[in-house]
C-alpha cells in the first residue's frame, strides 16, 4: 500500500517541479484573501428559489471588481465594488418580473502590505451603499454608510477568518424603509498544491428594522488555470438558506463564478 506521507511527496515533488503549478496555486491563495494585493474581477452569478407565496426565483449577477491602490510602502487601500446585475420573478407575491440594475455597494479598506508578526491580515474601512437600481423592486431607494472590517490568517493552505460590515440609510425616499444591516462573513478555505481551492462560508445579515436573519452557507469549489496566457479563476458552488425572512430564499440555491486575475508583473 502507498503510504499517505509516500503519496503527498509525490505530490510536492510535482508541484516543486512544475513553475506553472506553483504559480497558479499562490493566485489561488491570493484570492482566498479579500485584501490581497492583486486586482481581479469575479463574475458571480447566484440563482435563489422559494420567494413567497408564489415560490419566486431570483438570479443575480454579481460584477465585483477588486482594486488595491499604493498609499506608501506600508499601507495599501483595497476597493471591493459589488455591482449587481438582476433577474427575478413573483419575489413579493404576484408581482411579476423585473430585471435590471440593483443597489451598488462600494468597499475601501485601508489594510498593511504585511501581515503583522503573528501572521494575521487585516484591513478596516467605509463602505457605501448606493441607489443604483433601476426598479423599485431591485433596490432600497436609500443611500447608506457605515464601517467593514476583515481579519484572516493563511497558514499551510488554509485561509480562515471574517468579514463584517454595518450599513445605516441617511438619505433617501422618505416612503421606503430605512436601513440597519450587520453583515457577517466568517469563511473557510483550502487551496491544494495544484490550484483547487475548497470553501465554507456564511454569507448572513441581520436586518435590525425587521428583526430578521439571513443565512445562507455556501460550499464552493474552484480551480485557477489559464485562458491562453490569462489566468483565471473557475468556481461552482451551492448553497443552502438555514435562515431567511419570512416570504425570502428557501432551500437550495447555486453559484457559479469566472474571474478573471491580473497578478503584478
Amino acid at each position: 500500500m502507498i503510504s499517505r506521507i509516500t503519496c503527498l511527496s509525490a505530490t510536492a515533488f510535482l508541484v516543486a517541479g512544475n513553475p506553472a503549478w506553483a504559480a497558479d496555486a499562490d493566485l489561488a491563495k491570493q484570492l482566498s484573501n479579500p485584501v490581497a494585493s492583486l486586482i481581479s474581477v469575479p463574475l458571480q452569478l447566484n440563482h435563489d428559489s422559494g420567494f413567497g407565496p408564489n415560490d419566486g426565483e431570483k438570479t443575480v449577477l454579481n460584477i465585483q471588481p477588486v482594486i488595491p491602490i499604493s498609499l506608501n510602502s506600508n499601507w495599501e487601500v483595497i476597493s471591493r465594488t459589488i455591482v449587481p446585475l438582476v433577474w427575478q420573478k413573483d419575489v413579493a407575491g404576484e408581482s411579476g418580473s423585473q430585471s435590471g440594475l440593483g443597489d451598488i455597494e462600494a468597499s475601501f479598506f485601508f489594510s498593511p502590505k504585511t501581515p503583522g508578526p503573528s501572521g494575521i491580515i487585516w484591513g478596516v474601512g467605509p463602505i457605501f451603499l448606493l441607489p443604483t437600481a433601476t426598479d423599485e423592486l431591485l433596490g432600497s431607494e436609500k443611500w447608506g454608510l457605515g464601517p467593514t472590517a476583515v481579519v484572516l490568517k493563511q497558514s499551510e493552505g488554509w485561509t480562515y477568518g471574517a468579514m463584517a460590515n454595518h450599513i445605516w440609510s441617511v438619505a433617501g425616499e422618505d416612503d421606503r424603509s430605512d436601513i440597519s444591516s450587520t453583515f457577517l462573513q466568517p469563511f473557510l478555505t483550502y487551496t491544494s498544491p495544484t490550484a483547487w481551492t475548497f470553501g465554507l462560508n456564511t454569507e448572513s445579515s441581520y436586518d435590525w428594522k425587521a428583526e430578521e436573519w439571513s443565512v445562507p452557507i455556501n460550499i464552493f469549489v474552484s480551480k485557477v488555470t489559464k485562458l491562453g496566457k490569462q489566468p483565471v479563476s473557475f468556481q461552482i458552488g451551492a448553497r443552502y438558506w438555514a435562515d431567511a425572512p419570512e416570504g425570502g430564499a428557501d432551500g437550495w440555491g447555486v453559484r457559479a463564478a469566472f474571474t478573471l486575475l491580473y497578478p503584478e508583473g
